[in-house]
């Protein structure tokens, strides 16, 4: 295939950016995206010009650091895929591919296509973990957990901390993956001791770094390449109404 390409280019986080377009030929369509950025990266390279720098790990999927819209839809066309595993048989000879980085406050662009996401690691680090003494491995079945219950919070772990969720929110939020931290430990018996100050501990981070609040959009669930529902924000929210009516707090989520 031949693509034209329009790709975010910025230098810096002081400068303003532009869309620079690009020709890519013989394009194989069982290339992933990724690699057809290598092939573009590589020509670039050899004709002495700066590549597009983007954000990359794994490519299989599991890291959650690749991270682009791709002609304005997180992660690309495909769903329940990223943008690493998305492949060249999604587009036809002759497309125009637009390629951005994540559009969110919370996110500022470093260099072209790579975005700063720490403000995930302040959330984590608001509560995202259990400090309590749980001791040695216990018994597989020393403590039951109800099967409804282990499933969603496996659903919830799921999360890799893409940030796609925020880049396709209308408000830039980050609850998705707020609520899926607290919900992946809330569900268990180990997570029970901090429960409480955990979720407000975790929301609280959330607006703090800068997130937009969540109005029930649902476009996170729909860009999620694990597919994370969006009860799983429900849940968060009855957390946190527990947690600040337990200590008085009139603050909503």
């Amino acid at each position: 295939m031949n693509l034209t390409l329009r790709i975010w280019r910025q230098s810096g986080p002081r400068d303003r950016g532009r869309m620079v377009t690009y020709q890519v030929e013989d394009v194989s369509p069982d290339m992933s995206f990724l690699e057809m950025l290598d092939v573009l990266n590589e020509r670039l390279t050899l004709a002495g010009e700066e590549p597009v720098a983007f954000d990359h790990d794994c490519r299989e999927g599991i890291c959650g650091m690749c991270g682009l819209m791709i002609n304005g839809d997180a992660h690309g066309p495909q769903r329940g895929t990223t943008a690493c595993q998305l492949h060249m048989r999604q587009f036809s000879d002759g497309d125009t591919i637009d390629i951005e980085p994540w559009r969110a406050r919370a996110f500022p662009v470093v260099k072209d296509l790579v975005v700063d996401r720490s403000a995930f690691d302040t959330i984590i680090a608001a509560g995202g973990y259990v400090t309590a003494p749980t001791g040695s491995a216990p018994e597989a079945h020393a403590t039951p957990v109800p099967k409804a219950d282990a499933d969603a919070a496996f659903e919830a772990a799921a999360c890799i901390g893409c940030g796609a969720c925020v880049a396709a929110c209308p408000n830039g939020s980050g609850m998705l993956f707020t609520a899926a931290k607290v919900t992946q430990l809330s569900l268990l018996p180990q997570g029970q001791p901090e429960r409480y100050t955990r979720v407000v501990g975790m929301v609280d981070a959330h607006d703090e770094a800068g997130f937009g609040g969540c109005t029930n959009a649902g476009e996170c669930t729909v860009v999620c390449p694990k597919g994370i529902p969006l009860n799983t924000i429900g849940r968060l929210n009855r957390d946190y109404l527990k947690a600040t009516a337990k200590r008085g707090d009139t603050r909503g989520s």
